[in-house]
């Protein structure tokens, strides 16, 4: 008899035959046990799906799955979402690991609130200072995102989402590099969120991994600050005078890289934001000036 599992573990793949085993190793090894692990391979031409049936066949939880043609990235982890029989989703990258500890701690956080659509786990150290886990409504998850730091910039393998609210939303949209802030911003707009405590998952550092191409991808930097544009100009959480503070705070952060590149030399860079996002000359020489010296009637 089908016994329903409370976690799906989603591993999308693609030509991982160096790490797959280690991250499957590190479910297998969770203290957590009532989750399905599946598998989705986009087209590898290496070792990969060998390696991940190996597992399968020795543990049933276990599901190996080949798409006909490659997805890419966002797409193909709406794939594996589709396979889920899971209430919540927990998706893990075939060259991380969790650790042992990781899916429990997630699992209790997100039934000690159930009204949280998702959490995540922060990169970096431990904020001393406050209790984990932390519950964050809608305007307070922007506000912190963009008003105090950077919320919505981690990756899904950091992440467990109630499917519910992820399918709600339609998954990822599929765009490239920004797909996971795209999607904590949705998700925040009407729901609360949790952070975790930051020592849940252990990421790999490598040449192959996303956030390495999209650092030499210019095109990347005009699309990410679109998305939040795009978001602080129709209706969310935050005040008008938040949401103004947020526009003029982002706007100037642009302006800086676009100065930045310019004065190193890249001029290639520069002109790529230029044209991806056009600023006047006057809001160049603006955001030099220190933001308490300019006067509130100039809003970018």
């Amino acid at each position: 008899m089908f016994e329903q599992p409370l976690v799906s573990i989603l591993m999308t793949a693609y030509n991982r035959e160096k790490y797959i085993a280690e991250a499957i190793e590190s479910v297998l090894a969770s203290s957590y046990t009532n989750w399905e692990l599946i598998v989705v391979d986009d087209q590898s031409s290496d070792n990969t799906v060998a390696i991940a049936k190996s597992y399968a066949f020795k543990d049933t939880r276990i599901r190996v799955y080949i798409n006909e043609k490659n997805l890419g990235d966002y797409r193909n982890r709406n794939q594996a979402a589709a396979y889920a029989n899971g209430v919540y989703l927990k998706y893990l990258d075939a060259d991380d690991m969790i650790y042992p500890h990781g899916i429990e701690a997630m699992v209790n956080a997100m039934q000690q609130f159930p009204e949280a659509a998702y959490g995540f786990s922060f990169f970096g150290e431990q904020d001393d200072t406050v209790k984990y886990p932390i519950l964050y409504t809608p305007e307070q998850a922007y506000n912190e995102h963009f008003l105090v730091k950077s919320f919505f910039y981690q990756g899904p393998g950091g992440a467990i989402i109630r499917k519910k609210f992820f399918d709600e939303v339609g998954g990822f949209s599929g765009k490239r590099y920004i797909g996971d802030t795209e999607l904590w911003l949705k998700l925040s707009l009407k729901n609360n969120c949790i952070v975790f405590w930051p020592t849940l998952i252990w990421w790999r550092k490598h040449e192959q991994q996303e956030n390495v191409h999209e650092s030499k991808d210019y095109e990347a930097l005009v699309s990410r600050h679109l998305l939040l544009i795009d978001f602080l100009k129709q209706d969310n959480p935050m005040s008008v005078d938040q949401n103004n503070r947020a526009i003029l705070n982002f706007t100037r952060i642009y302006c800086h890289k676009i100065i930045r590149f310019f004065l190193s030399g890249n001029f290639e860079a520069s002109n790529v934001l230029l044209k991806g996002y056009p600023v006047s000359a006057a809001k160049l020489l603006l955001s030099l000036i220190p933001i308490n010296r300019i006067n509130r009637m100039f809003i970018f």
